[in-house]
């Protein structure tokens, strides 16, 4: 009886999280279920068996899945408070490899992609690829490639499609092999009105006809011609589709206000290796000179992952451990460190090295456990050379250890800054001045606490984070997010001395 009044409490704990997360009140929910706050308020309390067309309804309202029957979700139980010490290498990108993943269907020949990130998003954007009709073929982490003989869309895996973001730089390509086709909304980390206006604005100065209806996006190619492109807003995603379908039309294209970032920097590196000059790589006016035809054998590194080579940065700083991280991309994290060094973070630079890909700088960085202080000047992110967008939310828990009241302003999603009020929940003092605007005083000792993962990645990591730095035995539900972006984690912190296991179901 213990057990089974310990599941129901831990389901209306997890009903709770997820309710909030939804900003919805208990007459809210109770409204869409059809049924009395009460109700509501006993099953939240652990109070009230459940049935499972009842637990099927809350799925419904709450968009996500309350138990399954199957392999259930995945959850990590951590003993926080350790120091972690030892060696960790920084993988390929994940934004990189989804980028030159969909590239890939440029080329006629055969593309092998090495050193490949095992990880959900990867994962995805392969099985649409496959629904496509290309061969997809992994070699330990390399993926070989072999574009399809035949490809449509009309077969296209959309239950892959709609969890990630990613697929939707398939309109560049795809724009080269099909005259009419159409694709899904995408889907990815749930984090505001992510526009993809941008995108069709773009693509259709190339002669790219884009309609959107309710439930996909309808594609019209007519005759592809090289154009002068002003980017309606500075995004990867963005400059990637317009890289990708510039690579093959005849002639210059020249895109502006482009992204920097690394990510693009691969694909430009990529297409290079194909044979598209490219002129202005880093810089954010790219000038294309497009080959109207593709066929060739290559062999291509992604850069290494500055985002995840902060990650084990700010675990470091928020735990006060030390760290040696290794193969760290050193011109995509130079503004960060400068942060940190005045924050009072303390660390040291190995010689730059080069990548495998001949292109990106490498170091090695040696953190030590360091007494923070706040910066005065708030925190934010740009476009590149600023500070990375996905790297900002890795201050958050470095900023509840460090003394004084620090500003972060996520001005780029209108839902990351919310998520950042979940390590409250581990006793942090956070403040959401506005939904794009945090005060964090600190230092903060934080404590162990049960927590369900927000539906976006670095949000969802950031309370990993906390975690670790919290004494006593936290529990991190639904960590789906995470896995979409890191490989192997949970084993990798293990061995420099984190203390994590994996639990499956409710």
């Amino acid at each position: 009886m213990t057990s089974g009044l310990s599941y129901v409490k831990r389901i209306g704990k997890f009903i709770v999280e997820l309710r909030e997360q939804a900003g919805l009140t208990q007459a809210d929910l109770a409204e869409s279920l059809s049924t009395s706050q009460s109700a509501v308020a006993r099953m939240e309390k652990g109070e009230q068996n459940f049935s499972t067309e009842m637990l099927s309804k809350i799925s419904k309202v709450l968009n996500r899945e309350i138990i399954t029957l199957s392999t259930g979700a995945i959850n990590f139980k951590i003993e926080g408070g350790y120091k972690l010490e030892g060696i960790i290498t920084t993988n390929t990108s994940k934004n990189s490899a989804v980028s030159l993943l969909c590239a890939s269907l440029l080329n006629k020949g055969k593309t092998v992609l090495k050193g490949m990130p095992k990880i959900e998003e990867v994962f995805r954007v392969i099985e649409v690829l496959e629904s496509l009709g290309a061969s997809m073929k992994w070699d330990e982490n390399d993926v070989e490639i072999t574009p399809p003989k035949n490809i449509g869309t009309e077969k296209i895996n959309i239950e892959s499609f709609v969890k990630t973001r990613s697929a939707l730089m398939l309109l560049g390509p795809l724009a080269h092999l099909l005259s009419k086709f159409s694709l899904p909304h995408p889907g990815g980390c749930e984090l505001g009105r992510r526009t993809v206006r941008p995108h069709l604005y773009a693509l259709e100065k190339l002669g790219v006809k884009i309609k959107t209806t309710k439930t996909q996006y309808e594609i019209d190619v007519k005759k592809l011609k090289p154009a002068e492109i002003v980017l309606y807003e500075s995004g990867d995603t963005v400059t990637e589709n317009v890289l990708m379908a510039a690579a093959k039309i005849p002639g210059q294209t020249v895109i502006k206000f482009a992204s920097a970032n690394y990510q693009v920097q691969d694909l430009c590196h990529f297409l290079q290796l194909l044979g598209v000059k490219i002129e202005g790589i880093g810089t954010t006016t790219l000038v294309v000179q497009g080959v109207a035809d593709i066929n060739q054998n290559v062999e291509f590194y992604p850069s290494e992952d500055p985002i995840e080579s902060m990650l084990f940065l700010s675990i470091a700083a928020t735990t006060g451990s030390s760290l040696t991280i290794e193969r760290c991309p050193i011109d995509f994290l130079e503004l960060e460190l400068l942060k940190l060094e005045k924050m009072g973070f303390k660390f040291k630079l190995s010689k730059v090295y080069k990548s495998k890909n001949g292109h990106t700088k490498l170091v090695d960085i040696k953190t030590l456990p360091s007494k923070l202080v706040a910066l005065e000047e708030k925190i934010y992110a740009r476009p590149f050379p600023g500070l990375n967008i996905d790297n900002l939310p890795f201050f958050v828990p470095i900023a509840t250890q460090s003394r004084g009241q620090t500003l972060i302003h996520d001005w780029v999603y209108e839902n990351r800054a919310i998520y950042y009020m979940e390590l409250n929940k581990l006793n942090a003092d956070i403040i959401l001045a506005d939904p794009h605007r945090v005060f964090i005083n600190g230092p903060s000792e934080l404590k162990p606490a049960e927590v369900v993962c927000p539906p976006a990645l670095r949000p969802a990591v950031i309370i990993l984070i906390a975690m670790l730095a919290a004494k006593g035995t936290s529990i991190l539900r639904n960590v789906y997010s995470i896995n979409r972006g890191y490989e192997d984690l949970v084993n990798r912190l293990n061995k420099l001395g984190a203390k994590i296991k994996i639990l499956k179901g409710i």
